[in-house]
């Protein structure tokens, strides 16, 4: 091999090594990396048949070390980050902190489960600036619901209070099956914000995908948002929606509808000695589940 060949051979090399990293960015049709945690849900509290509480900060450092070690751009922890005591944060904030990259939040129910006056601080206690938002990474929109915006544990003023006991009333009537005190809505201002989000989504040619801490469909109809109905029928009318990933529902779930994948990741919380996390690449075509201890990997097609 010639001088010339060994310089082009050495490039090469370092152009293919290089695509794993997430500080060079090569374009829009670049392969996104993710981080998915759920349901950590830490208190330091007794363990019972299926909530193993103390091991959390275990399981949640061991997905960081793994996480870090991947190059990603963003991870995010899809709600019930504690399951109770707002002392809790101070045990799993630290660790979730040690990700070297993008950090988001999604807040569940159980991240309210602290005293009344110090609810108003469980947003900032989790580095949120808003309840909900979005961000933008390459051509995709991705859209952070509060699905605690109604409900009997993050509703804490006394308009979202009257609007909660007026959606709960209402649904009372025909008794759905995710009527529970732990479950939650979307307030009608934050639906028109998300249909916003969706508008300004097609005029920018951006792909779509939602997190939130509560399933919107799937087999399980227990745990969904009390108005999941109202949400699906306003996604269903913007084919730029690709995806729906939540937890809530700690033994995981999926369904598709018009294309749109409606995945639900298990808990990290559950189990003894297994944890439960995943790292999912989207490609101009897939979204590629790479799943960790009793988190399943999966392939899933993006529709066109």
């Amino acid at each position: 091999m010639n001088l010339l060949q060994k310089i082009k051979s050495a490039f090469i090399l370092t152009t293919l090594l290089s695509c794993g990293s997430k500080d060079q960015k090569a374009g829009l049709d670049q392969d996104l990396a993710i981080g998915i945690v759920a349901d950590c849900q830490y208190c330091h509290c007794e363990s019972t048949s299926s909530r193993f509480y103390k091991n959390s900060p275990g399981k949640l450092q061991n997905a960081v070390d793994s996480l870090n070690n991947a190059p990603l751009d963003y991870a995010i922890h899809l709600g019930d980050f504690i399951d109770r005591d707002f002392s809790s944060f101070d045990t799993v904030g630290p660790i979730w902190n040690k990700l070297k990259t993008k950090k988001y939040q999604v807040l569940g129910n159980h991240d309210f489960s602290v005293a009344d006056s110090l609810k108003p601080l469980v947003p900032h206690k989790m580095n949120l600036k808003q309840r909900y938002y979005s961000f933008v990474e390459q051509n995709w929109r991705f859209i952070v619901l509060d699905g605690n915006d109604l409900s009997y544990q993050g509703a804490i003023t006394e308009e979202k209070l009257a609007q909660t006991d007026s959606l709960f009333t209402l649904l009372s009537k025909s008794k759905p099956p995710n009527l529970h005190t732990w479950n939650g809505g979307l307030s009608l201002e934050q639906l028109k914000w998300v249909e916003n989000e969706l508008i300004l989504a097609l005029k920018n040619n951006e792909k779509v995908g939602f997190y939130c801490h509560f399933p919107v469909l799937g087999e399980d109809k227990v745990h969904r948002l009390w108005n999941s109905p109202q949400f699906l029928s306003l996604i269903d009318q913007y084919p730029n929606v690709k995806f729906y990933f939540n937890g809530h529902n700690h033994n995981g779930d999926y369904a598709q509808r018009h294309g749109v994948h409606y995945l639900t990741f298990k808990g990290m919380v559950d189990t003894d000695n297994t944890s439960a996390f995943a790292k999912v690449r989207i490609t101009t075509d897939s979204i590629l589940v790479h799943g960790h201890g009793r988190e399943p990997s999966r392939k899933l097609k993006i529709r066109e």
